[in-house]
């Protein structure tokens, strides 16, 4: 990792978990969601999910992430899309059980 002038850490990440991260976006993921669960910022997100559209996304190398990770990563989207489905489902039988008075 390296520093940038205003003192911060700069993230390094690998062509798989960059890959993975996109996958979850185009498979209906929300970008911020999606960013917070993985420990990214939400631009960097949306940059990657650009370049892939065209083509040019790469890899830096210098943050292995294990097939275990990737794994968590994808379980800690899944359950952010369940919990936010479960949240709407249990929004809606509230509004239709005050309608049904």
């Amino acid at each position: 990792m390296s520093k940038r002038k205003d003192g911060q850490v700069r993230g390094k990440y690998t062509l798989e978990f960059k890959l993975e991260a996109v996958r979850l976006v185009k498979g209906g993921q929300a970008v911020p969601v999606t960013a917070k669960i993985l420990g990214v910022p939400v631009q960097t997100l949306g940059t990657w999910v650009r370049l892939s559209g065209k083509g040019q996304l790469k890899g830096a190398g210098d943050k292995p992430v294990s097939p275990e990770q990737m794994e968590l990563a994808r379980l800690r989207a899944q359950l952010a899309r369940v919990t936010m489905e479960r949240d709407i489902l249990k929004k809606a039988t509230a509004y239709f059980a005050r309608e049904a008075l």
